[in-house]
């Protein structure tokens, strides 16, 4: 079966859990894709980070030495 792009804009959650309810009433297969209004290369920036933090990779600083 051919895949067709349908674009949908919701006002609020409350529509797009209608919208939702009903292509799987139909049983109709379909996915949610959300438009980060963040820069790709930022995200990927901000993610490695995280990783780095819970790896313990990071340096910890007291407050009198920030301003030394």
């Amino acid at each position: 079966m051919k895949t067709e792009n349908i674009i949908v804009h919701p006002a609020n959650e409350k529509e797009l859990s209608v919208i939702k309810a009903f292509f799987s009433a139909l049983k109709i297969k379909f996915e949610v894709a959300r438009d980060s209004p963040y820069d790709p290369e930022f995200v990927a920036k901000i993610n490695k980070s995280r990783k780095q933090a819970a790896e313990g990779k990071t340096v910890k600083i007291d407050l009198d030495d920030i301003w030394k």
